[in-house]
């Protein structure tokens, strides 16, 4: 954020080969030279209680999972309006992700890319760098975490809760505006997070690893009687980094090319949780300050730079029991994200630049589910959010001079009505729909409708539609800067659209096995985009995309003798829809496993992850494709009372680039080569 200021195949095909050549058929096609080599353009219910015995239970039942992040209710996996996927704390553990944007990076058809900044999500082929994943919206226990002046959902060491503490990630792809309003385009995560009942008292974790990296938590869990339940926890995080190496800026003056000590990341979380009978509060406050050692922005090379990210929220939920057939839910929200960039700017005389803003929310959604009517079961609620402040500023320190001082603020309301109905022969129908009015946006009605046939009781088919909105941001309308890296605001954008259709087939195979197939097509319109006036020289976000794709994701997951695997393989086809060229950042192809086996007795468990993929377009030539591979090896049994954990991160130190957004001096930016980390967690 600054002034643009937010602006190999073989070793895949052996793994896969030889571990999983006995789960599906066909997966070694996945990683193929063939289907890599390609270098065209191209919520928080739920009635599983332990997410222990959640990883251990056979397939069949676990197309039973309850979710409840697809309707606002308690449904089955296969009852919901959508391919659903829950990621659990033994995923967490057994494949060592350290954040968000890991357990996500292993789900179909979505994938991960890095400025050493932040780390963005794409989903379906769609990911425009330098986005701030404002197209997905990102719940913790229901809340919105997505903040008004960037829309950002923060999924790297900027999210504010440590993956220790979450329960369950439920990931529901496609639009979800007619649930949740904005920003729901490509999907709706919902992290759900731990109870005091989890832990059941105290707990002491630490880490250390490659490049400086470790981190300390502590936490304590309680649990009572009428509920009582507390949570509370606080983590310390850092890593030192590496001294990097960019030839773009290799000239003597320049440290030859040398950011020397720029890679650091430091952060500090913190979780409040308690429950009294309907009751329950939650805080969480997460700080992260990140070096930035690629010099973006016209930033002077190899100089101290940084970003930091504040992120706060505050929730009071309330659900009871009106009658037999009436549920109640209530929530009060507070939010806050607080952003600070200072650089040094060139050429000389250099400057010492602050780029920041301050976003602060606050709202409540109160919806009833109504199941006393035969055949329904029906939600209907409302919400209201105020966005108190957007404010945005930049200055320089010495001399002091007010780039911009911009000040805001805006409405958020909607009202929304869904409705289950159970129809003969095994029909199931899901319609919703949404009305939302936003300062930003105006009126925006979404969609969404689901028809669900159970074939037999091990065959699924949906047929799903839906429609969605991103409204623009405050960054977006209201940041002006003069300067040769200046930008206009624009006031007269309008919201973002997508209509998604897609049929999933979801099959359960013997008790051990789950597949599932999905075909989808989405057309995207009005896409928000960073554009260059050609009258002031000045970069402008105007509405002038149109993109669509279509594509398929089959997954598959299987439960052996304690052993547990899931794999998947997306192909997807993006283009712009004015002009038919392929979407930059858009790989065509997709390969996925997740392979955890227990060895001696069950005392050891090795984890292994393997990700696969293709090349893409980057704004000049392209990112070449790669497959990398992460082993885990944990144990609970090796020390009484201790969990133990040993990751290599990139374990073939496979060397990879990914594209980055406006800015950058760099098309691509070089990733993290191999890493390792030693893990302790302790319990009291």
């Amino acid at each position: 954020m600054a002034p643009i200021t937010r602006a190999s195949y073989s070793a895949c095909y052996s793994l896969t080969h030889r571990l999983v050549v006995y789960s599906v058929a066909g997966l070694a096609t996945l990683c193929s030279p063939a289907a890599f080599a390609d270098n065209e353009p191209a919520a928080s219910g739920t009635s599983v209680s332990d997410t222990a015995d959640l990883a251990a239970m056979p397939l069949e039942a676990l197309m039973q999972v309850t979710v409840n992040t697809a309707s606002r209710f308690d449904q089955s996996v296969t009852d919901a309006p959508a391919a659903v996927v829950v990621l659990t704390a033994e995923d967490i553990r057994e494949f060592g992700w350290r954040t968000l944007a890991d357990a996500l990076a292993s789900l179909p058809g979505l994938y991960v890319t890095n400025d050493r900044s932040y780390q963005y999500l794409g989903a379906r082929g769609f990911q425009r760098p330098g986005d701030y994943n404002s197209r997905f919206l990102l719940l913790i226990d229901g809340i919105r975490t997505n903040d008004g002046v960037y829309g950002q959902a923060p999924i790297g060491s900027d999210f504010p809760l440590d993956m220790d503490l979450v329960k369950r990630i439920e990931y529901v792809p496609g639009p979800g505006s007619s649930m949740y309003g904005a920003n729901a385009l490509f999907g709706v995560i919902n992290v759900i997070t731990k109870s005091g009942s989890d832990l059941a008292g105290a707990e002491a974790a630490v880490a250390a690893g490659s490049f400086g990296e470790k981190k300390a938590r502590a936490s304590y869990g309680w649990h009572g009687a009428h509920g009582a339940d507390i949570l509370l926890s606080a983590t310390a995080y850092g890593r030192n980094g590496e001294d990097l190496y960019y030839p773009e800026f290799d000239t003597p003056d320049q440290n030859h090319g040398v950011a020397h000590r720029l890679d650091y990341d430091r952060a500090q979380d913190f979780l409040a949780r308690a429950a009294y009978g309907d009751f329950r509060f939650s805080f969480i406050y997460g700080n992260r300050t990140k070096g930035i050692p690629d010099a973006p922005y016209g930033a002077v090379f190899n100089a101290p730079f940084s970003v930091s990210d504040t992120h706060s929220y505050a929730d009071l939920t309330y659900q009871h029991a009106l009658s037999d057939g009436v549920m109640l839910a209530s929530q009060l929200y507070w939010g806050r994200y607080d952003y600070r960039m200072p650089a040094i700017d060139g050429p000389a005389p250099y400057v010492v630049n602050i780029d920041g803003s301050h976003a602060l929310w606050y709202g409540a959604d109160v919806h009833a589910t109504i199941s006393s009517l035969a055949k329904h079961r029906i939600v209907v609620g409302a919400d209201f959010a105020r966005d108190a402040r957007l404010n945005q500023y930049n200055y320089n320190v010495d001399p002091y001079s007010q780039m911009l001082d911009d000040h805001h603020s805006g409405n958020r309301a909607g009202v929304y009505v869904e409705d289950e109905i159970t129809l003969p022969w095994n029909f199931t129908l899901n319609a919703g729909l949404r009305y939302d009015q936003q300062t930003s946006a105006g009126g925006n009605l979404s969609p969404r409708i689901g028809l669900i046939y159970k074939l037999t009781p091990r065959d699924t088919f949906k047929l799903l539609y839906g429609q969605a909105y991103r409204a623009p941001n405050a960054y977006e309308m209201y940041y002006a800067i003069s300067g040769p890296d200046g930008q206009l605001g624009n006031r007269s954008l309008k919201a973002e659209h997508i209509a998604t259709t897609e049929l999933v087939y979801e099959r359960a195979l013997f008790t051990t096995a789950r597949a599932t197939l999905s075909l989808f097509q989405y057309d995207a319109r009005d896409l928000i985009s960073q554009t260059l006036d050609e009258s002031s020289g000045l970069f402008i976000f105007r509405n002038v995309s149109r993109a669509s794709a279509r594509g398929a994701e089959l997954a598959y997951e299987q439960r052996v003798a304690g052993a547990r695997v899931r794999a998947s393989y997306s192909y997807q086809i993006a283009h712009d829809s004015n002009t038919g060229a392929s979407l930059q950042n858009s790989p065509r192809h997709l390969g996925k496993l997740n392979l955890a086996v227990p060895f001696f007795a069950n005392a050891l468990m090795t984890g292994l992850e393997v990700q696969c993929t293709s090349s893409r377009l980057a704004a000049a030539g392209d990112a070449g494709g790669f497959c990398l591979a992460n082993l885990t090896l944990s144990s609970r049994r090796l020390v009484r009372g201790a969990d133990l954990s040993f990751s290599i991160y990139n374990l073939t130190d496979k060397r990879y680039a990914d594209p980055v957004g406006p800015g950058f001096t760099q098309e691509t930016v070089a990733q993290q080569g191999r890493t390792f980390l030693f893990k302790a967690v302790y319990g009291f």
